[in-house]
């Protein structure tokens, strides 16, 4: 059965753009690139990023989400502004315990910043960690 997600593509319209938004704007780490593909370090889950798929072949209209974790909302999410990143979803405080913004690439994938307090938020212990009630 599934072990773990190992990677998460974005098709782009413009893989050179593309690209250059994820390293430069948000700062992640290219891991390799080759002509059809580029792969960023994402914190143990590739991110990455192909031409988007041609005509004739079914794709959902649909893309999904992905939540970068970060330690400082607040700053990322000052810096991503200075950067010129326009926020879908300003940034403010979940009910479920943490801080976050949502934004668009420049093909509108959908994407997030969030900070957890996690002593605020979650008990840890041996056996795991639970949420607090």
């Amino acid at each position: 059965m599934i072990k773990t997600v190992w990677s998460i593509t974005f098709h782009v319209s413009h893989l050179e753009k593309a690209a250059k938004f994820y390293e430069e704007t948000l700062g992640l780490e290219k891991k390799y690139e080759y002509s059809s593909y580029v792969g960023f370090e994402g914190g143990g889950v590739e991110i990455g990023l192909a031409p988007k798929i041609t005509e004739g072949q079914k794709v959902s209209p649909v893309s999904p989400s992905v939540e970068f974790l970060v330690d400082d909302v607040e700053k990322v999410y000052m810096e991503l502004k200075n950067k010129g990143v326009q926020f879908i979803k300003e940034l403010h405080e979940e009910p479920w315990g943490g801080k976050q913004a949502t934004f668009t690439d420049p093909d509108g994938n959908i994407l997030g910043i969030t900070q957890i307090n996690w002593k605020k938020y979650f008990t840890v212990s041996a056996e795991g960690a639970d949420r607090k009630s």
